[in-house]
């Protein structure tokens, strides 16, 4: 096993698990059914390769595409995360207003549909069917990019990139903020009925995860150096979310276990297969799509929580007092001598009150308003 079997493999797992986590947040937190999240990754691929490719003229007009900013890196990437960030805008007028659940998740998957077709009819736009490619690699200029150590220094940055992700991720979902999301997820009308904004919310994790898989798809064009209409069909979406459900629905450590067992794992079982010239050409990757949609129904039947089931969080009533205080207790302080002052009692019918003032204050003659007699606590 050489050791550019074993950067593929890596590289590949971390750029899924990324896909992964912005899948999870949006779907098992949020509860955001996002069929058409493979647009976000697209978007951020073509805008890391506009960004670094130079113009369409420098290498021979055999491709036409627009933009070509030959920007150094990391601003390819950055620049794949915003805008992964803002093609997810348009969508939550979609989601939170016109459509919700199942109909929202339709309505996202013929978004996918309708825009991959239109890159790929339309050439001028991002060089239709055939796609980009010569995409350069981050420092290519300054470092050989076909060097073993050029690959593993982009291999931990990937990795490095994943974690960072998480742990974003993470730090919002135990959050306050995690609470709320996680309350629109199991009931809706009732986060709504205690004042959540549902829109707000819904956008942010549109938005959030929009990002993160634009900026997954930034890093997997940087490596592969090609990105065309064939790498990002509405399938790829299923991988995604089966991915997610087996791995762990709302939990971010399932979301990357489900990563590398389903999209790099099939892969490479499915290299061991042995083929036969008797047999389809198109056989081995149609059983791959077929033990895919088994692996769904099997887990959302036998065990829907996956394989990392999301932890229980329990809020006990009655929480424990704060520790008290190692420093001594201050005296208490005397109470104001108070003396019993009498109040004639001209229309009342039960006779004189005592009414308690302080020492100094000076009597006043005042009409008893409200009287209590005889009362016991």
């Amino acid at each position: 096993m050489n050791s550019y079997y074993i950067i593929n493999l890596l590289i590949y797992a971390a750029v899924d698990a990324t896909a992964c986590l912005g899948l999870n947040q949006q779907f098992g937190v949020a509860g955001i059914t996002n069929f058409g999240f493979i647009i976000f990754q697209a978007a951020g691929g073509y805008t890391a390769a506009i960004l670094a490719l130079p113009s369409q003229s420098a290498n021979g007009g055999f491709q036409t595409y627009i933009g070509g900013w030959n920007l150094p890196f990391p601003l390819p990437w950055i620049g794949a995360a915003v805008v992964g960030g803002l093609i997810s805008l348009p969508f939550t007028f979609l989601v939170g207003r016109r459509l919700r659940g199942d109909f929202a998740a339709v309505g996202l998957l013929v978004t996918a549909v309708l825009l991959n077709l239109l890159v790929t009819n339309y050439r001028p736009l991002l060089n239709g069917d055939a796609g980009l490619s010569l995409i350069p690699q981050p420092l290519q200029g300054e470092y050989n990019p076909q060097s073993s150590g050029y690959q593993w220094t982009l291999t931990a940055v990937a990795i490095v990139v994943c974690a960072l992700v998480y742990l974003f991720v993470r730090r919002i979902t135990e959050s306050p903020y995690g609470r709320s999301l996680r309350a629109m997820r199991d009931n809706d009308v009732v986060a709504d009925s205690l004042g959540k904004n549902l829109l707000s919310l819904r956008t942010a994790m549109l938005v959030t995860g929009g990002a993160i898989a634009g900026l997954s798809g930034g890093i997997l064009v940087s490596y592969i150096t090609t990105w065309s209409p064939a790498a990002w069909g509405y399938a790829e979406t299923v991988v995604l979310f089966a991915a997610v459900i087996i791995g762990g629905t709302g939990n971010h450590l399932g979301a990357i276990l489900g990563a590398v067992l389903v999209p790099v794992g099939f892969e490479e079982v499915t290299r061991y297969i042995p083929t036969s010239n008797s047999l389809p050409p198109n056989l081995i990757p149609s059983l791959e799509w077929v033990a895919i949609g088994l692996l769904i129904v099997i887990f959302l039947w036998v065990r829907p929580q996956g394989i990392l089931p999301e932890r229980k969080r329990v809020i006990r009533a009655g929480a424990a007092a704060s520790p008290p205080s190692a420093a001594a207790p201050s005296p208490p302080v005397p109470p104001a001598p108070v003396s019993a002052v009498p109040v004639p009692a001209a229309s009342v019918s039960a006779g004189p009150v005592s009414v308690l003032r302080p020492a100094d204050e000076p009597p006043v003659d005042r009409e008893v308003v409200l009287e209590a007699v005889d009362v016991s606590r």
